[in-house]
């Protein structure tokens, strides 16, 4: 008996000890980070400012996470508007002489580019230099790099610059194949986030409005590099379809780069360019220390919130992404806040739950009648991240943003033949014509399909009744642009969805014009998350298994299995872009 007490009070001890060491690594961390924090880095004279390989721009401090278990990770998140600040800031701070361009596949979104893009064409307006190293570069990467006065390539190294494209896969066949049906209720010739599992091929409809895209953002991001790169537009052309970036010499010779070098002859090109002497050191300091030198202008008592809405819309509470319950206390908070004199509304959002973006519209609505609302948009501003911008004042888009997609659907699974070809026969019993109105095996009732296909057309009237007050536009004229077609910034522009073409900073300065400020500050919600709350979010069991998956198979891959096996993508009526566009 006293040897199976001495083991239970061992095992006690160990537990105490072991929880005591864990919880002593957790404050270590926590009190690390915060010290690293409060030290703010000095700027020597004859800086070099560098974005390289580990800078990743993010839209919203929703996106910035980070796992702090990952130790080998070391990617650096930026704000795409502290980015923009800083480079501004640079442009007159006499310690930085120039900027470096040193990544070979920049982490950051096409209208995210742009914007860095433009901000780099007005610093070089001061004089300063900004030139540019790649290794094998990819086309968004080089696109931002083509902006420098030289751009410099590895001798064996290469550009994959080939134009944009995209692939839709197919799948109605497969699930024919496995039994496994699909019913789907749409409102809208275009939304085709439903069509691959409706047919095996392409619309003419989808056809035309991807064509149409992506010859929108390649028309503009091909004219700005030939532009900065002194290249004819035919020439351009056929550099580009004869894929000579791929070819350091050819790269040379048809003016995609200016000089063949190792990355050691990049840093002694950058010392001549200081005149700095063979024994003096080449000092470099990246964005992300850069902007932790300066301090920010959240604290004025006039303060123009940014209201960051960054991700998929989804019913009830949650982090990373638009979750409707927090969302809408986010607003609430801003509606109370009387030092907050104006919003911008910050979307950069797919869409997703009909539901979710109605309740935030309406919060919206209630918070622009005691406060000016401007809405900015970034990558996307499609289906329900439209819808939600109906609160505005007045709307920004960037030219390549993906906006409109005015159009609602639902998409029901089900396995009556799958079942049945294994044996499996599901008989329902039932007080109600319709109580079992959905049964994965059996699938919807014919009163179901009824009911929901009249849910999709209320939710797409009602759609439009929202876009036509606030576009002050006629049902049949937004009806006709709409139909769930995807435009560009530019187009939407001329079709009357946005009001002006412009950036984030655009949308800050009119807001701060509409409610008569001149001195004030700049402040974003929601909040990173605490350090604190990352760590016990990290071991929340749900999310050990999503960042496991995550790591084995992609974070694009991933999107498509949570696409399948995330309940909060299949409930009810949805307002959700038809695909995702990455430009590489």
């Amino acid at each position: 008996m006293k040897s199976f007490f001495r083991n239970v009070l061992a095992n006690i001890v160990a537990i105490i000890i072991i929880a005591a060491v864990f919880s002593l690594f957790l404050i270590m961390i926590i009190t690390a980070s915060a010290l690293s924090g409060d030290q703010k880095p000095n700027i020597k004279n004859n800086t070099v400012l560098t974005l390289d390989f580990k800078t990743s721009i993010i839209d919203s401090p929703t996106e910035d996470q980070e796992d702090l278990f990952a130790f080998s990770n070391k990617q650096k998140n930026i704000l795409i508007f502290d980015m923009l600040e800083a480079i501004k800031k640079a442009k007159t701070d006499d310690k930085i002489k120039g900027i470096s361009i040193e990544t070979d596949g920049i982490r950051a979104g096409f209208t995210q580019l742009d914007d860095i893009r433009n901000a780099l064409e007005d610093f070089k307006k001061s004089g300063k230099f900004v030139y540019a190293y790649g290794n094998v570069v990819s086309q968004s990467a080089y696109y931002l790099g083509s902006v420098a006065d030289q751009y410099i390539l590895n001798p064996a190294g290469g550009i994959d610059l080939k134009g944009l494209s995209t692939e839709v896969l197919y799948m109605k066949n497969f699930a024919d194949k496995y039994g496994i049906g699909i019913q789907i209720i749409r409102h809208g010739k275009y939304k085709s986030a439903v069509e691959p599992f409706m047919r095996d091929d392409m619309s003419p409809e989808n056809k035309e409005q991807l064509s149409t895209l992506l010859n929108d953002i390649w028309s503009i991001n091909s004219n700005k590099i030939a532009t900065s790169r002194k290249i004819d537009s035919a020439q351009f052309r056929t550099v580009v379809d004869s894929l000579y970036g791929a070819i350091p010499v050819l790269s040379l010779k048809n003016k995609l780069a200016d000089k063949l070098m190792q990355k050691s002859e990049y840093d002694q090109m950058l010392k001549t360019k200081l005149n700095l002497k063979e024994k003096d050191k080449l000092v470099k300091v990246s964005f992300n220390k850069y902007i932790n030198s300066y301090s920010d202008d959240s604290k004025k008592d006039q303060q123009i919130a940014v209201l960051y809405a960054s991700g998929a819309i989804y019913n009830g509470e949650g982090f990373q992404e638009i979750y409707a319950d927090n969302f809408v206390k986010e607003i609430k908070k801003l509606t109370e806040n009387d030092n907050v004199k104006a919003v911008v509304l910050r979307i950069n959002s797919p869409g997703g739950s009909a539901n979710a973006s109605d309740e935030i519209l309406f919060e919206l609505q209630r918070l622009k009648k005691k406060k000016p609302i401007i809405v900015s948009f970034g990558d996307y501003a499609a289906s329900g991240g439209y819808y939600i911008a109906m609160a505005a004042d007045k709307i920004y888009s960037e030219p390549n943003t993906l906006t409109g997609s005015i159009g609602v659907f639902g998409m029901i699974p089900y396995f009556k033949e799958v079942a049945n070809k294994n044996g499996f026969t599901a008989i329902p019993v039932t007080t109600n014509a319709n109580s079992n109105m959905y049964s994965p095996i059996n699938g919807v009732t014919p009163g179901g399909v009824t009911i929901l296909t009249e849910s999709v057309e209320q939710t797409y009237k009602r759609f439009v009744h929202f876009v036509t007050e606030n576009r002050k536009k006629s049902f049949d004229q937004i009806d006709e642009i709409g139909g769930g077609r995807v435009w560009s910034g530019t187009r939407a522009k001329q079709i009357g969805l946005v009001d002006e073409l412009g950036t984030l900073q655009d949308a800050i300065a009119f807001a701060a014009q509409k409610a008569k400020l001149k001195d004030y500050g700049v402040t974003s919600f929601p909040k990173k998350m605490s350090q604190f709350d990352q760590i016990f979010k990290s071991l929340d069991e749900d999310e050990i298994s999503a960042r496991l998956i995550k790591n084995k198979i992609g974070a694009e891959n991933y999107k498509m299995f949570e696409q399948l096996t995330n309940p909060k993508l299949q409930q009810g009526v949805m307002m959700k872009m038809p695909f995702d566009l990455k430009i590489d």
